[in-house]
């Protein structure tokens, strides 16, 4: 099949949390729903219940929030609040805090 819908139906989730040395608040359980995975090309939906961690990219993702509020602050400090509608592209090389203040779900698209 070429064209593949981006949902959930039929997809086992893969449960986790953030790595224990990340945890900076709360326990955030991640829900991960792998639609596509070829190589280096990563695509699905990922669902997040409240907390804060550090986080530190080393590939692109486009993201693409469906429902909650997460605010993404970069190592300078500088905010940014994700709401539905919300499409951002994060780059290699970004570090810093991921904290879902309403338990979040985005769909998303990785190129590692």
């Amino acid at each position: 099949m070429l064209l593949v819908p981006l949902n959930r139906q039929g997809i086992t989730p893969e449960i986790s949390r953030p790595d224990p040395s990340r945890l900076l608040a709360g326990d955030p359980v991640h829900t991960t729903w792998n639609v596509e995975e070829r190589g280096a090309l990563f695509a699905g939906l990922w669902q997040s219940t409240p907390g804060k961690w550090r986080i530190a990219y080393d590939e692109w993702e486009y993201i693409r929030i469906l429902a909650g509020h997460s605010v993404l602050t970069d190592a300078d400090g500088r905010e940014t609040h994700l709401r539905a509608g919300d499409a951002w592209v994060i780059r290699p090389g970004f570090t810093g805090t991921w904290e879902v203040l309403e338990t979040t779900l985005k769909d998303y698209v990785i190129l590692a």
